[in-house]
């Protein structure tokens, strides 16, 4: 099992690597490292043997797909926050997940937004360019083949919920928290 931290703006992000279980998790309260491309400045973060996440600026990344005969690539000219894989769809295969900032048509104040990306054929394919889950998105991560998120309301109140694929798009499964403190929703959204 390989740990790699990256620098997205100006939080740590840890991404824990293995063969089988693919994780992301929120920052620690010490910044990371960042594994960078020599002499680019990129940071990269590779999610199982397909998906690899490459930020070059800082509203400019790029989500690759590499197979055993193909290599594809999809840029995301927003900033991110965000970069996660797992199955979530039980076909075997890793989705990516990808958070964005940035302002959407019936939305139009940047906010944190959740991107899925499936390998159809060697290909990037959006799954799902969500423009809002039920509350204010602050984060999420993927826990055993769903996507649990970190919410707020307009007071200020934390939710945790979790979220499967469906057919089109995230479908609500469950809150785990309603109406917390911030410190109550962060021990309960960081349960495995």
């Amino acid at each position: 099992m390989r740990t790699w931290s990256l620098l997205f703006g100006t939080l740590a992000f840890s991404v824990i690597l293995s063969a089988k279980a693919i994780k992301c998790s929120l920052p620690s309260g010490e910044p990371g490292e960042s594994y960078s491309i020599s002499g680019t400045g990129y940071s990269i973060a590779e999610m199982g043997s397909s998906f690899a996440f490459v930020q070059k600026t800082d509203s400019l990344s790029v989500l690759t797909l590499r197979t055993d005969s193909t290599f594809d690539r999809w840029e995301l000219p927003f900033p991110t926050y965000r970069f996660c894989a797992g199955d979530l769809n039980g076909d075997g295969q890793d989705e990516a997940m990808v958070g964005v900032i940035k302002a959407t048509r019936f939305y139009p104040e940047p906010a944190r937004r959740l991107y899925i990306f499936k390998n159809v054929r060697g290909r990037i394919r959006p799954l799902w360019m969500g423009s809002k889950l039920g509350g204010i998105l602050q984060d999420f991560r993927y826990v055993g083949g769903r996507v649990r998120s970190l919410e707020t309301d307009k007071g200020g109140r934390y939710y945790v919920a979790e979220y499967s694929l469906r057919t089109f798009g995230l479908a609500f499964d469950r809150f785990l928290l309603q109406a917390a403190s911030r410190d109550e929703a962060m021990a309960v959204f960081l349960q495995e």
